[in-house]
């Protein structure tokens, strides 16, 4: 028996949403150089049609918390609805907050403050993507 990898599996996919496009491109660059695939979102309201329209799900989504029109653990809410089988990590330059508080860290959901590095994103979803998948409300 061979001891080569498969490289036909296919790599990880992350969808990331933010409302800040400098955070999108940047997130973008940290995540392919890891060997991520990684599909960009600005907004809710895009992630949610990208995510309607995707034929294999992501393995992680990646959103920021505050967004104006819909916040990220609104849209979680939102496509958990459609896929009852999701990872998620939440972003957040306000991890001091009584929303990030509440509708992040108390519902069980992993959390990496902004500003972070290139090395604490990479761990961060290496821990968010070797965690079992999340359906409704996380205990």
């Amino acid at each position: 028996m061979s001891s080569i990898p498969d490289i036909s599996a296919p790599r990880p996919t992350i969808l990331i949403v933010d409302d800040e496009t400098d955070i999108l491109r940047l997130v973008e660059k940290i995540l392919t150089e890891q060997g991520y695939d990684v599909i960009l979102s600005r907004g809710a309201q895009n992630a949610i049609n990208a995510f309607s329209r995707m034929a294999r799900k992501p393995d992680l989504i990646l959103t920021d918390v505050v967004m104006p029109g819909m916040s990220g653990p609104m849209l979680i809410d939102h496509l958990l609805a459609i896929s009852q089988n999701l990872r998620v990590l939440f972003m957040s330059g306000y991890d001091e907050r009584q929303v990030v508080q509440k509708y992040v860290v108390d519902k069980g959901f992993a959390l990496i403050p902004k500003p972070f590095t290139p090395q604490q994103l990479a761990e961060a979803v290496k821990g968010a993507l070797s965690k079992p998948l999340q359906g409704g409300t996380p205990a």
